[in-house]
């Protein structure tokens, strides 16, 4: 019979990241701005303390929520991410000389993850040449093009976020909150997920699984914020 209990299966966030968790440790977490974020995840590992994290995110959340949490805590040491304009607390630490900072083309991030996550180790691209962003890196002539080297990233733990997973780990992602969680299960020595939903084993599609259950490691259904990062809308008088 379909079964939603396994040895994944896991209570709550912060029983899902037990034994896991130590200063220094590297972390992946998903999410696009706020955008599949894994929330309850991030909210655990500010309860963990653990202190001197690296976190490889795309950004660092906003103040006092999803990775903005972290930096108010000053449990973040280095962030290695692509855009973190929506965030004060950031921006302070990061001129203060609080937190390192390593920036990435977003599409540069992307593959750097996924390359970690394939067991690749360097890639060469042409985004960032002639750039500080190459500064102190291997540049490669090809068919008279230059191209810059770049490594893969992989990380201690991968936190991140899906709309769908059954008790095996499979996972399906909802629309845009698809984001960088994918390529984040594949590139972190241990993954935990959590979801909206567990449902019974064998009633999801295989056609529709965006990320088989080897990549991840525990999972917990959670409920969700899942707060809007800009709010635009138009006057009365615009309508």
């Amino acid at each position: 019979m379909p079964t939603t209990t396994s040895p994944k299966v896991f209570p709550d966030a912060k029983t899902a990241l037990e034994g896991l968790t130590f200063d220094g440790m590297t972390v992946m977490s998903g999410g696009f701005g706020l955008c599949g974020i894994p929330e309850n995840l991030i909210a655990a590992l500010r309860d963990s303390g653990a202190s001197g994290l690296t976190v490889i995110s795309n950004n660092a959340g906003v103040d006092g929520f999803g990775l903005g949490q972290l930096l108010t805590t000053r449990q973040i040491r280095r962030m290695i991410s692509s855009y973190v304009g929506e965030n004060k607390e950031f921006e302070r630490q990061y001129l203060a000389g609080e937190l390192e900072l390593e920036f990435n083309p977003q599409g540069t991030l992307a593959e750097r993850i996924r390359a970690g996550g394939a067991g690749i180790p360097g890639f060469y691209t042409a985004t960032g040449v002639g750039t500080i962003v190459a500064d102190g890196k291997e540049i490669k002539e090809f068919n008279g093009r230059q191209y810059v080297l770049e490594t893969g990233l992989v990380a201690d733990l991968s936190i991140i976020k899906a709309w769908k997973g059954d008790a095996r780990g499979n996972l399906v992602f909802r629309k845009t909150a698809r984001n960088f969680n994918p390529m984040m299960a594949t590139a972190g020595k241990v993954c935990v997920a959590e979801v909206e939903e567990i449902v019974p084993v064998g009633s999801l599609d295989p056609d529709n699984i965006h990320t088989p259950g080897i990549y991840v490691d525990r999972i917990v259904q959670a409920t969700f914020e899942k707060r809007i990062e800009q709010r635009t809308v138009r006057t009365k008088e615009s309508i």
